[in-house]
């Protein structure tokens, strides 16, 4: 069963990552960044833009509060551009996290966030909480939170 599971998942990644065929920049010249985050957890945050509006990102990071375990997760994010700022954008989306830990977990994130892009170098700063319902191995509630910056190619 937690084999099954951890196939599921890599595969539902591995589909949210590749499943455009058009991809659209997010800036002039880059779609796809690459940062850090830091928080609960920190780590490696990567996203990929699929149009001005839409994006996916991948997060592989380490948790020193909960028995100091890997997390990865990945989103679905729709950016809502403030009409006076337009570099600046709200955020929302849907995606899944998993816990490798002795216990493995796996939930569903609902992330909500504040991203600036910067006008003149491929670089963008975030903040962002994500309530968590975690499936397995017990339903209950967590979330994840932090802030972070990405380097666009």
């Amino acid at each position: 069963m937690k084999n099954t599971l951890l196939i599921f998942i890599l595969l539902v990644f591995g589909l949210m990552i590749f499943s455009s065929s058009h991809l659209h920049a997010q800036s002039d010249n880059s779609s796809f960044g690459l940062g850090v985050m830091i928080g609960e957890p920190s780590g490696i945050s990567i996203k990929k833009w699929f149009n001005n509006r839409t994006a996916v990102d991948i997060g592989a990071a380490w948790s020193l509060a909960q028995n100091e375990s890997l997390h990865m997760h990945s989103n679905l994010l729709l950016h809502n551009a403030f009409a006076d700022t337009p570099k600046l954008s709200f955020y929302y989306g849907i995606g899944a996290r998993v816990i490798f830990a002795n216990t493995p977990k796996f939930g569903v994130r609902a992330p909500l966030g504040l991203t600036y892009l910067f006008d003149n170098i491929p670089f963008d700063l975030f903040v962002e909480a994500a309530p968590i319902l975690n499936i397995s191995p017990d339903v209950n509630l967590s979330g994840n939170g932090g802030f972070g910056f990405r380097y666009y190619f």
